[in-house]
């Protein structure tokens, strides 16, 4: 018999983590150069000290490098961590071993924060009282029938959103702001915009205190929870009751499954919340830290930094891309998750000598997972350390955040001239950058504004930054946004910048759905949300975060518009083909599927140092699919673009946004018989062509 009547037996080594089977729990831990290893358990999270002290005995409880036991009688909901011993030369080897570190599971299902305090786990000495702890939790969670989604990307609608500042604000009205349960209660808005998928910003569990001392010093928090430390579990603080996140995080799944919207999560496999040399010891620089990390070659004591963030993931060492595969497959299988975006993923391409490697094993076992060939993959393709890869990311079905399109259409719309070429190529779905290597459209992921920057109203208000409420003196956030302020930095109440604002904006999100590829919304810019110039909001867990709910109706025309370019966007086939266009007919057509103009027919001007506009002819893709005329004018005059004229076929005016209501539903659409167009200043138009009955 073990302690306190627990019965020990040997375990096995076949999955790590503690895992509930047929005999007790199976614990099962890797440790290359751990000597000794003992299994603490606590009675509950509250717990200081370990109610028992398990010590495996390397002869019996070891193979290979892994340690494991399995354990009878153990209640549900018991905490446990594991603690390390060992001798290694730091320098030689990379081992980081302490033995007075409580040590968080890698495998942790469930974790607890109650009595983490991170400055204690930077340094030398016993933590136990304050570490982090995993939980042992039975899993009989009722799907009741679900399964992950799959809506293909050329059809997709993203919509990037944080989960605690989505309801966070008390304007939310939900029952439980802040968490999975308060998401749930925002579905319909959520249907009623039109996306097709949310993309969640980190939802593993993260370590909120790991920012700045200056930072911290301000009262703030690490909000964003770019810092995981736990791969395999949801974070307790997005939970009504953080021992429940699992099953919390699986309901907000299944019912936005029922909404038939799509789960895509933002993953953080480049670094962890271990930092550099002076962070804590949480679980892998204990039990690892000589193959999770990139580690300097002349002194081991250090970390290679390609993240910004003090330590990068090793994630072409052999274990290490087990490790992280398994954690993709397990929210898939085990939490229906629909795709991952994986920040920084170029850091994910670096081998083990820190180069960049095509044939990275960590991106193409994720690519070639069976278990993962319906789920979406999509990378921010570049690291902090100068490794840009938008349009040459290893393999052939990861979409990637398309930085150049983001870039190049800020450019035009703020009023940049002889840009027209690669507009017209950003509109057309980055050929450029995709199609000599065999990919598509939808491998483009396009957009505007993500939780990185301003947000669409703070582009269109600012020319700077304003990121002193972070504590870092303005240093932190990109000064490269590409933004104009029209006319005036900041909030004003003179109505006339105000409109042209609002035209800005309404331009932008034009342009974004007449796109060929994938766009991808920022939550609040339907809503014309501002967090007052500060681009880098990711230690700010308060209302220049969240959602202010009372803007829906504030800026109801704004959300009205982004709806109504939603759905004109699904309803046009031709928005969102799965091929590139070709300026030639497709089979059984006679227009070409596509034809470049100016605001002269056939005369884009690509070479003309001066323009700003372009208009183009789109042929719809099904018998009854409307052909499209798109007029883009950036000028600060009004220009009469000429009209196509094509046999039989007649112009509604479905899009001007230079008036409200912006978009004209079908049947409210009027013939436009003139042979040109007056486009106002900085505007976007859409025709619609179809044969009249009127």
């Amino acid at each position: 018999m073990g302690l306190h009547g627990y019965r020990v037996h040997t375990g096995n080594w076949d999955y790590g983590g503690a895992t509930v089977v047929s005999g007790g729990v199976n614990f099962c831990v890797f440790s290359r150069y751990t000597e000794t290893m003992e299994l603490l358990l606590f009675v509950d999270e509250y717990s200081t000290e370990p109610d028992a002290v398990i010590r495996l005995d390397p002869r019996a409880n070891r193979t290979f490098f892994f340690w494991h036991i399995l354990i009878e009688g153990l209640p549900d909901g018991i905490y446990y961590n594991w603690r390390a011993d060992g001798h290694c030369d730091t320098r030689e080897t990379g081992c980081r071993i302490d033995n007075g570190k409580a040590l968080l599971d890698p495998w942790a299902k469930t974790v607890s924060h109650r009595l983490w305090q991170r400055d204690l786990a930077c340094c030398p000495g016993n933590n136990i009282a304050t570490a982090m702890r995993a939980q042992v939790v039975s899993d009989h969670y009722d799907w009741e029938g679900d399964e992950p989604l799959y809506i293909p990307l050329n059809n997709a609608v993203v919509y990037e959103m944080h989960v605690n500042g989505f309801t966070r604000h008390h304007s939310s009205g939900v029952t439980h702001p802040g968490t999975f349960s308060g998401v749930i209660e925002k579905i319909p808005y959520l249907r009623e915009l039109g996306i097709t998928h949310v993309e969640l910003m980190p939802v593993m569990a993260f370590d909120p205190q790991d920012i700045p001392p200056t930072t911290a010093a301000l009262g703030l928090e690490n909000y964003w929870g770019y810092s995981t430390h736990s791969f395999f579990a949801p974070h307790p603080g997005f939970a009504v009751i953080p021992s429940c996140a699992r099953d919390e995080f699986r309901d907000l799944v299944k019912a936005l499954h029922r909404a038939g919207i799509g789960v895509i999560l933002d993953v953080v496999f480049n670094h962890t919340a271990e930092g550099g040399v002076d962070g804590p010891i949480i679980n892998f620089k204990a039990l690892g830290n000589e193959m999770f990390y990139h580690l300097d070659f002349d002194d081991r004591r250090h970390y290679r930094d390609y993240t910004g963030c003090g330590n990068t993931v090793n994630c072409n060492h052999p274990m290490v891309t087990r490790f992280l595969v398994d954690a993709l497959l397990y929210w898939v299988r085990q939490m229906h998750v629909d795709g991952f975006r994986f920040d920084l993923a170029s850091a994910l391409a670096r081998g083990e000598d820190g180069n960049p490697q095509y044939h990275a094993p960590v991106l193409w076992a994720t690519e070639l997972s069976p278990r993962l060939s319906r789920t979406h993959l999509i990378a921010e393709a570049w690291d902090a350390a100068g490794l840009y890869q938008v349009g040459d990311f290893p393999g052939y079905r990861w979409a990637e955040w398309n930085g150049r399109y983001r870039d190049v259409i800020r450019s035009f719309v703020r009023g940049d001239a002889g840009l027209i070429p690669e507009v017209a190529t950003r509109l057309a779905g980055s050929s450029d950058l995709y199609e000599g290597r065999g990919r598509l459209p939808l491998n483009s992921i396009n957009f505007i504004t993500c939780h990185d920057g301003f947000t669409l109203w703070d582009l269109v208000s600012y020319n700077d930054k304003h990121n002193i409420a972070n504590g870092e003196n303005n240093r932190d956030g990109h000064d490269y946004n590409l933004s104009w302020n029209c006319g005036y930095e900041g909030a004003t109440n003179d109505p006339a910048i105000l409109a042209l604002r609002q035209q800005q904006a309404r331009n932008f999100i034009a342009i974004l759905m007449l796109s060929q590829g994938v766009p991808m919304l920022l939550s609040g810019d339907e809503v014309l949300r501002s967090k007052q110039g500060n681009n880098n909001t990711y230690c700010q867990n308060n209302e220049l975060s969240w959602s202010n709910w009372t803007q829906v109706e504030t800026h109801r025309a704004m959300f009205d518009f982004v709806r109504a370019m939603i759905a004109l966007r699904r309803r046009h086939p031709t928005l969102t083909r799965n091929r590139f266009l070709t300026g030639k007919p497709a089979l059984n057509q006679t227009m070409p599927d596509i034809v470049w103009h100016g605001i002269e027919l056939n005369t884009p001007n690509w070479d003309d140092p001066h323009n700003q506009v372009l208009a183009f002819t789109l042929a719809g893709i099904a018998a009854d699919e409307p052909a499209l005329h798109i007029m883009l004018n950036m000028n600060e005059k009004m220009l009469a673009f000429a009209l196509p004229v094509i046999k039989g076929l007649h112009w509604y005016l479905a899009v001007n946004t230079a008036h409200e209501p912006s978009v004209i539903t079908p049947c409210e659409q009027h013939l436009f018989a003139a042979a040109h167009f007056h486009l106002e200043a900085r505007s976007v138009v859409v025709l619609e062509g179809r044969i009249s009955n009127r």
